[in-house]
Order: C-alpha cells, then sequence, then structure tokens
C-alpha cells in the first residue's frame, strides 16, 4: 500500500483541523481505511519499542450495542465519582460535559470503535501505547474519519474485558468511536501560544508565535 497516496493530506492541515468527533453519520469504514489507520497508530514511538500495544476493532453491530451499555454505565459512573447523579445536574453551561453526555447516549451509532489495550499492566506499559491514538487519530482525520478519546471506569472494565475476551494481564487505556462526522471538523479554538507555554521555568518569559 502506497501511504503517500492514503495519507494525502498536509500534516498541518491534520493537526491544525483535528477536533474531538462524538457525533457519526449512518456510513461505514472500509477495512482497507481502518488497516490503514491501525498501521499508522503502530508507527508511534515506544518505550524500548516494546510495542506493548493492542487494537481490538470492534465492527460486530451486536458488540458495539452490548458495549454502548457498558460505555454508558461507566460515563455516568465516572460522572457519579464527581457529585453528578443525573441529568438534572449536568451544568447547563458546560457544553463539554453535554457533548459527552450525548456520546454516552449515541456512541452504538458509531460503525467503529477502537478499544486500545496494553499487553501488560501498570502506568509505564499505558503510557507506551498513548502516542499511538495520536497517530490514529490524525491518520483518521486525514481519510476524512472523525474520533475521539475516551476512558472507561472500573465499575465495567471485568465485564468489558469478559465481552471482548481480554486476558487478565492486559489492560483497556482508551475508547476510540471512529466514523464520518455529523458535523465537521476544525477549524479548533485553543489558547494563545504566550498563554501556555513559557522560557526556562514556570513563570519564565513568555514564548511568543512566530
Amino acid at each position: 500500500m502506497d501511504f503517500d497516496e492514503c495519507f494525502n493530506m498536509p500534516l498541518g492541515e491534520a493537526m491544525f483541523s483535528l477536533r474531538a468527533i462524538r457525533r457519526f453519520i449512518d456510513k461505514p469504514v472500509s477495512d482497507r481505511d481502518l488497516s490503514s489507520i491501525i498501521t499508522a497508530a503502530i508507527q508511534a514511538p515506544n518505550g524500548g519499542n516494546q510495542q506493548l500495544w493492542r487494537f481490538l476493532v470492534i465492527k460486530d453491530k451486536s458488540l458495539i450495542e452490548q458495549l454502548a451499555i457498558l460505555y454508558k454505565e461507566a460515563w455516568w459512573a465516572k460522572r457519579k465519582d464527581a457529585g453528578i447523579h443525573g441529568r438534572q445536574d449536568v451544568p447547563k453551561d458546560n457544553l463539554v460535559m453535554k457533548s459527552a453526555m450525548g456520546l454516552a447516549d449515541e456512541i452504538s451509532s458509531a460503525p467503529v470503535i477502537v478499544i486500545v489495550c496494553s499487553t501488560s499492566k501498570g502506568p509505564k506499559a499505558m503510557g507506551s501505547v498513548i502516542p499511538s491514538v495520536q497517530n490514529m487519530l490524525l491518520a483518521a482525520r486525514s481519510l476524512g474519519i472523525g474520533g475521539t478519546i475516551t476512558t472507561l471506569h472500573d465499575q465495567v472494565q471485568l465485564r468489558v474485558h469478559h465481552l471482548f475476551g481480554i486476558p487478565d494481564t492486559a489492560q483497556v487505556v482508551y475508547c476510540v468511536p471512529l466514523g464520518y462526522p455529523k458535523g465537521r471538523f476544525g477549524p479548533v479554538s485553543r489558547k494563545s501560544l504566550e498563554n501556555v507555554a513559557a522560557c526556562d521555568r514556570w513563570d519564565g518569559v513568555p514564548l511568543h508565535a512566530i
């Protein structure tokens, strides 16, 4: 496969228009595109080149629907940990949380969900897997496919392991729905460079945009 031809969007365009996509149209993602996306993911740097990753690409609609039930339970379990016990407690002006709540309601509409795992447990293994997900999302963006990074809650982990035959020695790092967006990609809104970067020390001279 010619990956230069496959991923022909300039890297800058992909990075500067990449945003979290949580709503999807009813259009399948081809196996060719999925293979390209995961191939891009496994090119990521990782500790000692141990490649402690495994990607479960869930396409079966029945499995997606079962995972969606567990995902919604996990989402509300995390909110409960933060003192939010129902929709009435979600702040009306918290648009990010409302969007994430929408994903919890509608994640079953995603044509694909990638469960990103590390093949061993612990923060080092997990940290070694994380860079692959940025590669995954950038590759997907180049193909017009969107997604977002989500996590599960301990309350559902054992059932997710059982549903997909994940061994006890592995851990789920992220759950990434993928599909063609219902809406659009960027441009994105971010804080200015001088507000988030400084030279030499925390309170050093701000780093200004070129």
